[in-house]
């Protein structure tokens, strides 16, 4: 019988834990023992894990997708999985850390050269991806890039205490209540599709995980306002489209690997703020709408317990998460380590 802790296995039609951990997809392995099983990552099987998949040619095949930070390269757009924040983040969630790999060293090391006066951390190729002269910054720019360095330890770069302030000071005021707007780049004067007005939904996500990454002291002071904005989104998603983000079918299903707006995006982004889903203190409204995301990323398993990619990116056919023809184990690792955080709330 499943413990408190395990109540998120009876929203699943079986048990998918001993697959994982047989899986010979290491990234697989790595994120059960670790997100799954909630063991740390000095614990000597995850070791043991975490080596096998430093030493793994798809992982390393990964890693080669790197460009030279410096010399400029294109990319399209801020939710391609060639836009390497993105990349650095999939490769973080796979169980690449420091120092396993000098190209992604040296990537960590370039990337807070660039930096405007106002804060921002800067990406050439334009706001478009397609000018790799162009150095500009756009908020999907900026919050991923911090998020990146946050998440390798990299908290002491460079301007990071700079980069991190105008994160902090660019939370306002929205039509769908606080969160972060799309500002224009100053020289490329270019904003995502949307009324200027209203929440970008994704660049709110980021926010909201790297605020996660940061101590108290680094937060803004409604950024749990910011969280109840997400919920909102989500409960008007018959009414508003913010950003033409929309709540259908591909937001539930999302897009592997996972780079943009989407419901396990918005889980993730929540998991830290546990006051506004968990507790007497947690609206009735923000409760429910929690349970509703948590059920439906539920839904995406099999009736094994696994979870077959239902979107890929193309280039990725190599990788479990890249086909749609067969279960993921690395997909279905992720999924499960999600449903585990709210699993008592």
């Amino acid at each position: 019988m499943a413990s408190k802790r395990e109540a998120w296995l009876k929203m699943l039609p079986a048990d998918p834990r001993p697959a994982l951990l047989e899986s010979a997809e290491p990234a697989a392995r790595f994120v059960a023992l670790t997100a799954v099983l909630g063991r740390p990552e000095d614990d000597a099987g995850v070791i043991e894990a975490r080596c096998a998949v430093v030493a793994d040619p798809g992982m390393r095949a990964l890693v080669d997708r790197l460009p030279d930070w410096e010399s400029g390269f294109t990319y399209g757009g801020h939710n391609s999985p060639a836009f390497p924040p993105n990349l650095l983040r999939l490769l973080h969630g796979m169980g690449v850390r420091c120092g396993d790999f000098p190209v992604l060293e040296r990537m960590l090391d370039a990337m807070p050269r660039h930096q405007a006066a106002d804060g921002r951390y800067l990406t050439p190729g334009g706001v478009t991806g397609r000018t790799p002269e162009a150095w500009t910054s756009l908020p999907c720019d900026h919050f991923a890039i911090c998020e990146a360095l946050l998440l390798f330890g990299r908290r002491n770069a460079p301007g990071m205490d700079l980069a991190l302030a105008r994160v902090r000071d660019t939370l306002a005021d929205t039509a769908q209540g606080p969160a972060w707007h799309c500002i224009p780049d100053p020289v490329a004067k270019w904003r995502g599709p949307g009324r200027k007005d209203d929440a970008c939904l994704q660049v709110t996500v980021e926010a909201l995980r790297l605020f996660g990454l940061v101590e108290k002291a680094q937060r803004p002071a409604a950024l749990t306002d910011a969280a109840r904005t997400l919920l909102r989104a989500w409960r008007r998603r018959d009414e508003e489209k913010p950003y033409f983000f929309g709540h259908g079918k591909r937001f539930i299903e999302g897009k592997w690997p996972p780079t943009w707006y989407d419901a396990s995006a918005v889980l993730e982004a929540l998991a830290p703020w546990t006051a506004v889903w968990k507790g007497r203190a947690a609206a009735t409204e923000d409760r429910s709408s929690v349970a509703e995301l948590v059920q439906a990323v539920a839904g995406l398993f099999g009736p094994d317990g696994q979870v077959t990619p239902r979107s890929c990116y193309k280039g990725f056919e190599t990788h479990s998460f890249g086909q749609k023809k067969r279960p993921s184990p690395w997909a279905t690792a992720r999924l499960c380590g999600l449903l585990k955080v709210y699993s008592d709330f």
